[in-house]
This record gives structure tokens, sequence and C-alpha cells, in this order.
């Protein structure tokens, strides 16, 4: 088997420097790459995924993962696991033509820059045709990649939640149409009492990024292995643990945006900084999936972050950093103000309570889009009565409807779902986590110290060396019970509004 194993670590040498050139040329695209240069850019791109895809589907790699896989019984449990996930990826990747992988990776470049010009001009007819070409590619990716248990939309939710199919986020959302649904409600149609002239007043930029570098230290990122920058949607980047990256943005009329996107994109690097560093040379390193890492962004964001126990240490702080723009407004004012709850219009700036109802209309839209039920010609009038019908408000343009997230332009059909999943997997470790430390305490220290070492050692560590069920059964004691999040919010918001 030696011969075969030294094959397989040569070439995945080689595929992660790519992904090291495709990660730093995207981080590039995102935060300071002048705009001339995109659509040379995209041919750079095509030529490295084209020498991927060659190598990820050469004969003798592809040989040599056969032959490990078939003798695995003989490997540790990690390098077990990690052949067993490799060999689905490369039979995965051999299923994709190579054209049709090239052409999909230079139509991503490019569809990406329309987009943000198209949402600049809230005009959803400038990006309509790339998208059309981004649905098709993954319509066919079903096709390519069917198999006797997953087809259609499964195939592609698979991609992003291994082990969650349809009828499992059906299940999970019908839970929260039942018990979460009428709650909202109830919270919506009352009027939380307190000062909120500063949730839109100015906060210079320059300010907002001193108080995100002091999040920073709250939250232990350590920056010889990470930095921040700013982008117009904000995400993290990692290679491996060495290199992890990420951006927020500033509205100076909104600055709970920058605090919480920096407390969530931080939950996302926090999570890679404090995977195994054993597993940097592996294809196990990284976070297991996007569900388990949304649940760590939103556990930092909501949980920790929208703590009245975490403001009451660092309020002081914002308070310092903003002396003029903050007078007059108590702790008490804040903490109401950053869970707020109303019906809105952008995901990305919803409150705890209601941010499901987001994924839910995106995760209907999907489910039809992938099914040819509706097509882009309708999108944004689906999009639009959806809103209304699960939020009661009006989509007023493009910009604010449609055309309000980038995913479906980074060609990410099947991601959506697990933010809500996300959401709840973070509940349910909170709720673990209490039992086996002092975690009021912990949110209100001058750092997260313990809280980031409990994660550590229950999910961080293990990188993708398990399946997420696996990693949150370990963790929890207990398969995916969603109650946990229905709970939690209704225990949480009950009291903000003196709701029985």
């Amino acid at each position: 088997m030696q011969k075969y194993l030294d094959i397989y670590f040569d070439t995945n040498k080689k595929l992660r420097a790519l992904q090291y050139a495709m990660s730093t040329i995207h981080w590039d695209s995102n935060t300071e790459a002048p705009r001339g240069c995109f659509a040379q850019r995209g041919k750079n791109s095509a030529v490295i995924s084209e020498l991927v895809y060659k190598l990820s589907t050469d004969k003798v790699y592809i040989d040599a993962i056969k032959n490990i896989y078939e003798q695995r019984e003989k490997l540790d449990p990690v390098m077990r696991h990690e052949i067993e996930k490799q060999k689905c990826e490369v039979d995965k990747t051999s299923r994709i033509p190579m054209e049709e992988y090239i052409k999909f990776t230079e139509l991503l470049e490019n569809a990406r820059q329309m987009y943000f010009d198209a949402k600049a001009k809230s005009d959803y007819n400038l990006f309509k045709p790339y998208l059309e070409q981004i649905i098709t590619y993954n319509k066919n990716y079903t096709v390519w990649q069917q198999t006797d248990k997953l087809s259609g939309y499964d195939v592609l939710l698979d991609e992003y939640e291994k082990g969650f199919t349809q009828k499992d986020f059906d299940n999970f959302f019908n839970v929260l149409r039942e018990k979460l649904v009428p709650f909202v409600k109830k919270v919506t149609s009352k009027k939380l009492k307190f000062n909120d002239s500063w949730i839109n007043a100015y906060f210079p930029a320059d300010k907002q990024k001193e108080f995100s570098q002091y999040l920073e230290g709250v939250m232990c990122f350590d920056l010889n292995r990470g930095l921040m920058k700013e982008s117009e949607h904000p995400f993290t980047l990692s290679v491996d643990s060495t290199n992890v990256r990420f951006t927020t943005h500033f509205y100076e009329n909104m600055v709970a945006s920058a605090i919480f996107s920096t407390i969530h994109e931080l939950g996302h690097a926090t999570y890679e900084q404090q995977v195994d560093p054993a597993l940097n040379d592996t294809m196990s390193g990284g976070g297991v999936s996007m569900g388990m890492h949304e649940s760590q962004s939103r556990f930092y964001e909501n949980i920790v972050g929208r703590s009245y126990e975490f403001w009451q240490r660092h309020y002081p702080k914002l308070v310092e950093t903003f002396p003029n723009e903050l007078k007059g407004v108590t702790l008490d004012d804040f903490y109401k103000g950053i869970n707020l709850a109303e019906c809105s219009l952008i995901r990305t700036e919803a409150d705890e309570l209601t941010y499901a109802l987001h994924i839910m209309i995106r995760y209907e839209i999907e489910k039809r889009m992938i099914s040819g039920e509706i097509g882009v010609e309708e999108l944004p009038k689906e999009w639009n009565k959806l809103y209304k019908e699960y939020l009661g408000v009006d989509v007023p343009n493009d910009k604010m409807g449609i055309l309000q997230d980038v995913h479906w332009a980074g060609g990410t059909i099947g991601y959506f779902p697990t933010y809500a999943l996300g959401s709840a997997y973070a509940s349910q470790i909170y709720h673990k986590m209490s039992q086996d430390i002092d975690t009021k305490k912990e949110m209100g220290s001058e750092n997260l110290k313990q809280i980031n070492l409990w994660l550590k050692d229950k999910i961080h560590k293990y990188g993708s060396t398990m399946d997420p069920k696996d990693i949150l059964k370990s963790a929890t004691g207990e398969a995916f019970n969603p109650n946990y999040y229905v709970d939690y919010l209704i225990n949480k918001y009950g009291k903000i509004y003196d709701i029985k």
C-alpha cells in the first residue's frame, strides 16, 4: 500500500498548493483587486482549475485512492475517514465533463463581477443571463452526481451538509413553522420601549474599525495567523490553520452591522484557527461542513455577542470609542436595540428571532428552481411574493430583494438551508456547554478563552475528520434536535418582550 500512499500524498501536496493559489485570487478579488483585472483573472483561474481537474482526475491518482480505499481497514480512523471522503470526491469530479468544469469556473469569475454591478444598479436583468447558466450547471450537476440515495436538490444539499436531505430540512422547517412562527408573530406585534436614537445614527467608519480590532482581542483571534479587511459581503477564507482571513464592512449609519458582521466572521475564523495543526498537511483540515461552520459563527454572533453578559463587560469600551454617539444611551437601551425583533427585508441584517424565516424563503425558492418549477424570469416575482407572505414586507427593488445575496453568483445552490441549521446546532451546543462550564460568567469575561477552549476540544480540533452528524453527537451526546433552538429563542425573547 505504501506505493499508493506516496502517490496520494504527493498529489495532494500539489492540489493544496493550487488551492492556495485559488484562495488567494478569491481573497484578492473580493478585497482590493482593480476592476480592470477581472476578465484576465478569470482566464488565469480557468488555467488553474484545469490543472486541478487534471490532477484530481489523473488515472494514477485515482488508482492510488481506489487501492488505498480497498485496504482502508488497515488505516487509522482519521486516515480511513479521509480516504473514504476523497474516494467520494474524486468519483464526483470524474463525473463532471472537464470542459464543463473549466467553463463553470470562468463563468463564476465573470458572474460575480456582473452580480456586483447589477446589485449596485438594482437591475436583476443584468445578472439574469449569468444566473440562468449557473442554475443550468447545477441542474446538470445533480444528474452527473445522482445515486440510488440522492437525486435532484438532495445532491446539492449533501454538498454543504453531508447526511441532510430535503426530507430532513423539510422536517426541521416544519418544526419552526409549527412552534416558532406563531411566537414570532406575538413578538413582532409588540412595541419594545427603549432609546433607539443610536441605531441609525452616524458612527465614523474609522472608529468602527477600531472597535472591530478590539473585538479581535476579545475573541482571542491570533493576528500572527490571520488578518481582517473590508469587503461588500463579509466572508472568511482559510487556507489552513496558519492562514485564516476574514472581512467585515462598515456602514456609518448602521454601527450594529459592523459589530455583528465582525463577531460572526470571527466565529468562522476561530473555528479554522483551532483546527488541529497536524491536519494542515492533510485533506482533513478545515471546518467539517457549512452547517457546523454556521453553528460557530452564529453561536458567537448571537448567543454570546447579543447576550446581556457580554455587553455588561464590553459596552463601556464601546462608549469609550463613541462617547458622543452613545451619550445618554444606557446598556439596557443598547441590549434591547441589538435584540430588537422585527420583520425586515435584508437577511444579513435580520434579527436573531426572524432570521430563519429569511432562510425558509430561499430554501423554498431553491427547491423549485432546481426542480424546474420556476425559471429565472419568475424569480424576482416569487421572491417578493414569499417576503410578503412570510414576513409581511414589500420588496421595493432588486437590490433589496433578489440581488441581496451573493451566494448564487458564486454557484452555491443548496448552501442557504445550512444557515438555519447552524443556528439550531448552536443552540444544542450551547445547551451542552452550559452543563460543563459557567457560560454566563465566561460570556462576561475579559475574553472568550474558556469558551474557545471548550469548542476547540469538542468540535474545532477535529477539522473534517468525522461527518458533521457524528461531531454534533460527540459534542452534545445526542443527535440533532431542533427543539433546543426553538426553546432558546422563546426563552430569550419571552424575557426581552415580557411574553409569558
